[in-house]
């Protein structure tokens, strides 16, 4: 990458003000629209950012529209990810030759430690950017919630996108985002690529899942729309960007498009019926940006291409068809979905040729950059496609307070992600999560407090926040008075690990099993028949997809929390000993066992007492 001239660090600040000033300033005598000073507010903005991008080289304007996953606990501490994947042995050093346009945190980049640690790291690199003459960055993360966790505690969790909709409360789906939304702010993440928009229609999905709100398009639909007002609410400084993904949907897949790259049959009425309404439903809302989905849709392009790739479906349906002005982002250009087709070095100009905005993680990124530098000097793309993408691009970090405020206080983060308020935001929220699919005995809540408890079954195989889930439970009953023991036997559990459960069942007044998938997993069938053979009292508690339920009819007594957080522990505690009535309504239909075609258990289906 050769050198190139830098930006005034204090421009954008300028123009920004300028932008404001006016918005603000009236015409005497004149009376304004209502919704003038909005629109007075987005042409200052995009004029202030066209200003902006007139002083950028094209070396500059094509970084932009990369972000990349850099490595490291500080912006200055050596990886040797980093000199492997760029070439240099810093983040920082990353941010500063390539001139990028937004990193991506991730535990395996070694990013999340502690707040104080994460806001440090963004500060790091955001000096880095300035300092080098380049602009503030987009600081981005997957935190979903739930089953896609990127910053765990100290950071205030939630269960996620399902159990959000088990509540059917828009409310809490609002606060969830609020409160997620702040914390990543606080330690310098400005945008999240949240909330899922897909609608997930096949219980086979083996990559979205409880990641989706519901298999119902409008439950999905006011659930993303409410978590697209509480992520981007309140002032710029305080919330983030929010990115709806996959588009145009990846609820109807029994294929994971990081292994492999799926076939979604749906026409465009089942589109326009199915898979379109959330998206539509955050546009109205405003969203800032919307994740494209490395699947095949032939029928809405019969190319073969991915919808990344496709010029049908970006510029045409998502551009033409739903009228999204913002910024359009590939899923991760690591993915097989998305390099199945064509060579690493084509896939970022394929892009930009289909209508994407921005280019997320490609597998070599010099490569990648420099696929799209020569694109434009050979006239394959021209340097107004590159300004369109890059306009909108500073318009979403003007609208963000990115490019005037892109500092935060890691003392302030420290204090206020999981503070007090937060995690009891959560813990109320978590609550009304809990849907009772089945209490065919009557058994809850239990009319005795058992004397001891065996809690065993599915957990966290790498203890991801530092405590497994079976040993969370455990520890959330024993504070309520009852002797627990906790034993973990895991996804697929040994012929030993079944007998140690049965043998440990017998020596308890109870028993509470966490299952995880055991619709596709026979072993875990196998634990829940021979724990129930035992005559003792069995609790099971689906603690991801709730489609376990229709497959061990030996448990008369089933739970699903869509989650195995701290929270939604403590939630299964309360439910089971009689301090909380389950409120949880299944946000999906589950099928049965026997015959996939036939529901067992409804839509809106939801026990209580």
């Amino acid at each position: 990458m050769r050198h190139v001239k830098s930006i005034p660090r204090r421009q954008v600040a300028v123009l920004l003000s300028a932008a404001i000033a006016a918005a603000t300033v009236g015409v005497p005598g004149a009376v304004a629209a209502p919704d003038a000073p909005v629109q007075n507010a987005e042409a200052a903005t995009t004029s202030a950012a066209a200003t902006t991008l007139r002083g950028m080289t094209l070396e500059q304007k094509v970084g932009q529209l990369f972000v990349a996953n850099v490595y490291g606990k500080t912006a200055d501490t050596p990886h040797p990810k980093n000199r492997e994947e760029f070439g240099v042995d810093t983040a920082a050093e990353v941010v500063k030759r390539y001139h990028l346009g937004g990193v991506i945190y991730f535990a395996w980049t070694d990013s999340f430690h502690n707040a104080r640690q994460v806001a440090e790291l963004s500060n790091g690199l955001q000096r880095a950017a300035l300092d080098s003459g380049n602009l503030p960055l987009l600081v981005s993360t997957d935190q979903e919630q739930g089953v896609v966790t990127r910053f765990g505690p100290p950071a205030t969790q939630f269960p996620g996108s399902m159990a959000l909709g088990a509540t059917r409360s828009t409310e809490d789906a609002k606060k969830a985002a609020e409160v997620t939304g702040q914390e990543l702010r606080a330690v310098g993440i400005n945008q999240n690529f949240a909330p899922d928009a897909d609608v997930n229609v096949n219980p086979a999905n083996p990559v979205i899942g409880v990641r989706s709100f519901s298999s119902d398009p409008k439950l999905v639909s006011d659930m993303v729309a409410a978590q697209v007002k509480g992520y981007q609410g309140g002032l710029p400084t305080q919330g983030v960007s929010a990115n709806v993904k996959h588009f145009p949907g990846h609820g109807d897949t029994d294929v994971d498009s990081h292994y492999g790259l799926p076939v979604i049959n749906h026409t465009p009425e089942q589109w326009a019926q199915l898979d379109a309404p959330p998206f539509r439903a955050a546009i109205a809302k405003d969203v800032d940006s919307i994740m494209t989905a490395h699947i095949v849709v032939p029928k809405l392009d019969d190319s073969g291409e991915p919808s990344t790739l496709s010029p049908k479906v970006i510029t045409g349906m998502l551009r033409g068809e739903l009228g999204f002005r913002g910024v359009v982002y590939t899923d991760s250009l690591r993915m097989e979905g998305a390099r199945k087709k064509h060579p690493d070095a084509r896939l970022p100009v394929l892009a930009l040729k289909a209508g994407v905005d921005v280019l997320l993680m490609p597998q070599y990124l010099e490569l990648a950059i420099n696929s799209v530098i020569n694109a434009v000097r050979t006239g394959e793309l021209t340097e107004q496609r590159i300004d369109e993408s890059v306009l909108r691009i500073l318009v979403m970090k003007f609208k963000r307070g990115i490019l005037t405020k892109p500092l935060v206080d890691p003392a302030a983060a420290e204090k206020f992600v999981g503070n007090k308020r937060n995690q009891a935001v959560a813990q109320k929220v978590t609550d009304g999560t809990v849907t009772a699919i089945r209490n065919d005995d009557k058994l809850l809540p239990l009319r005795t407090k058992p004397g001891k408890v065996l809690v065993t079954g599915w957990s966290d195989p790498a203890a991801t926040w530092g405590t497994a889930s079976t040993q969370t439970l455990s520890k959330q009953l024993s504070a309520r008075g009852v002797a627990t023991t906790a034993l973990t036997t895991g996804l697929r559990p040994t012929p030993q690990a079944i007998e140690s459960a049965v043998t440990a069942a017998g020596q308890n007044d109870a028993v509470v099993v966490l299952t995880n998938r055991a619709a596709k997993e026979p072993l875990q069938r196998e634990l829940l028949n021979k724990l129930a053979a035992t005559g003792k009292p069995v609790v099971a508690v689906a603690v991801r997809d709730p489609y376990d339920a229709a497959h061990v009819d030996s448990v008369k007594t089933w739970l699903n929390t869509y989650s195995f957080s701290a929270g939604s522990m403590e939630s299964v505690a309360k439910v089971v000993l009689g301090e909380l009535s389950p409120k949880g309504k299944l946000p999906v239909s589950v099928p049965s066992a026997a015959d996939p075609t036939a529901v067992r258990f409804p839509f809106g289906h939801g026990l209580t007492w």
